[in-house]
């Protein structure tokens, strides 16, 4: 987040190339005038109204809706959180997220489009190839041009955090994946502590080197970070509703859901590739990634997965009982029987739909085994879960948050200014300038600051413990 503002600052505050918004302002209306974009209204780079930015923003659903609903990253963090706690940690993480393309995105870019004609800009006197834009280089360009190498290197520095934590966030998921629903699922049921921990690691191993091996196919098949982003959704998009009703929808049956992924990627790929023969004349890595056939290949695969997940549930629907899901953290480990499953506490209390707990019996849960069940002192208590009314208020929130969340930003605030061609005077840019300060500044106090908040009585413990240690032992 320092380095997010240190750039924000230096290009609306300090740089001597823009140095404040009306200077942006008066560089991106000569730019408009100058190299005036096709599809915005005036060829302007201060207006909402551009035909390519509304295409780009419904592929960003359709791929973001997939790689949220489909990256067990997120699932693995939601399921181990308390439900109240993940849906605030979602809520507050979602808003803390959206200073990067409106901050922190958007400044570099303007920048990048504002000082393109500048004698220190490194493609000058050219302008930037739109396959150095597709390849992210944009903003590279523009923090070397307002901040030299040192620029260069704080973006450098900030690729590499977002890369490595995403990159690390995703061995653990699909080492957990390959390890618990792959080898001790199908290979190995009976496998011990030490054994998962092995394939955890060498499946680890695997992954980073498969991702590796997949990056030198794109580089050398010439294959950027533009493409990759706007194909991404047709690859995973018929998946997302089948995976979402898995958890939302008693009736989506296994064969529906099933169904729902291979019909929606076969129409995706199908109409991505008849798009782009049709529109271009030749299907290449150039036509694949143009708006037009990413664009009609992200709506197939995402709605061809929808409408057969739920015809198919609705023909030959399932009646999924949600108490085994319910029984899952009820569950505590007492011993372990000579079949080598655990066994646990039958008067564990189990809640149903009215909120009324009712004893868990043997039969209305799988049984646990040793790799599934938690150990007694990690086992939640009373005290950890959530009662069904906090359960009512989470879902309620997360609910109402998501909707309006999602209509303002995606429909109230850019659909009047698109549909009225709105160009932006200078006094409308500067306020948008300075709510994109406060909207960073937000989220680093989210991010920052809330976490310190929040276990501040976990600290004052801490310090009291090794005031109390000092007091009796003294320091030696």
């Amino acid at each position: 987040m320092i380095i997010i503002l240190y750039f924000m600052f230096n290009a609306y505050a300090v740089s001597p190339l823009i140095g404040s918004p009306g200077e942006m302002y008066d560089l991106l209306k000569k730019a408009g005038a100058q190299r005036p974009i096709e599809g915005n209204h005036d060829g302007s780079y201060l207006t909402l109204k551009s035909n390519n930015g509304l295409i780009f923003g419904v592929i960003q659903l359709c791929s973001g809706s997939g790689t949220v609903f489909l990256d067990q990253a997120y699932w693995q963090r939601a399921i181990a959180s308390k439900p109240s706690t993940a849906v605030r940690a979602y809520i507050l993480g979602g808003l803390a997220w959206f200073a990067i393309p409106f901050g922190f995105s958007t400044t570099l870019g303007l920048a990048a489009a504002a000082l393109t004609d500048n004698p220190r800009f490194p493609t000058y006197p050219n302008i930037p190839t739109s396959g150095q834009i597709s390849s992210g280089l944009a903003a590279a360009f523009a923090a070397e041009t307002l901040m030299g190498q040192g620029g260069a290197v704080a973006l450098l520095i900030v690729l590499f955090m977002a890369v490595t934590s995403c990159a690390s966030a995703e061995l653990i998921a699909v080492s957990s994946l390959l390890t618990f629903d792959v080898y001790k699922a199908y290979i190995q049921p009976k496998a011990t502590p030490k054994q998962l921990i092995f394939v955890s690691h060498v499946m680890i191993c695997v992954f980073g080197l498969t991702m590796s091996i997949f990056a030198c196919i794109w580089n050398a098949a010439s294959i950027d970070l533009g493409w990759l982003f706007l194909v991404m959704g047709l690859l995973i998009g018929g998946a997302v509703f089948p995976c979402a009703f898995t958890i939302l929808w008693r009736k989506q049956s296994r064969l529906g859901a099933i169904s729902g992924c291979l019909c929606g990627l076969a129409a995706g790929l199908t109409a991505w590739l008849v798009t782009a023969k049709q529109y271009y004349g030749v299907i290449n890595v150039e036509t694949t990634g143009m708006n037009y056939p990413t664009l009609a290949g992200n709506l197939a695969s995402i709605m061809t997965g929808l409408i057969v997940t739920v015809v198919i549930s609705l023909v030959k629907p399932d009646d999924f009982d949600w108490e085994i899901t319910r029984a899952i953290n009820a569950m505590v480990v007492e011993g372990e029987g000579q079949d080598g499953t655990a066994t646990r506490d039958s008067s564990t209390p189990d809640v149903s739909d009215s909120g009324e707990k009712k004893g868990v019996t043997e039969t209305s849960a799988p049984p646990v085994t040793t790799a599934t069940a938690l150990p007694p002192h990690l086992a939640p208590t009373a005290q950890e879960e959530d009662s069904p009314l906090v359960l009512r208020r989470s879902f309620k929130l997360a609910c109402i948050s998501a909707f309006v969340l999602t209509f303002i930003l995606d429909f109230l605030l850019p659909m009047p200014m698109f549909f009225s061609h709105y160009i932006f005077s200078k006094g409308f840019f500067t306020g948008w300038v300075v709510v994109s300060f406060i909207w960073v500044f937000a989220s680093s106090a989210i991010s920052c600051l809330l976490p310190i908040w929040e276990t501040r009585a976990s600290f004052g413990k801490l310090v009291g413990k090794i005031g109390t240690d000092y007091g009796k032992k003294g320091w030696t």
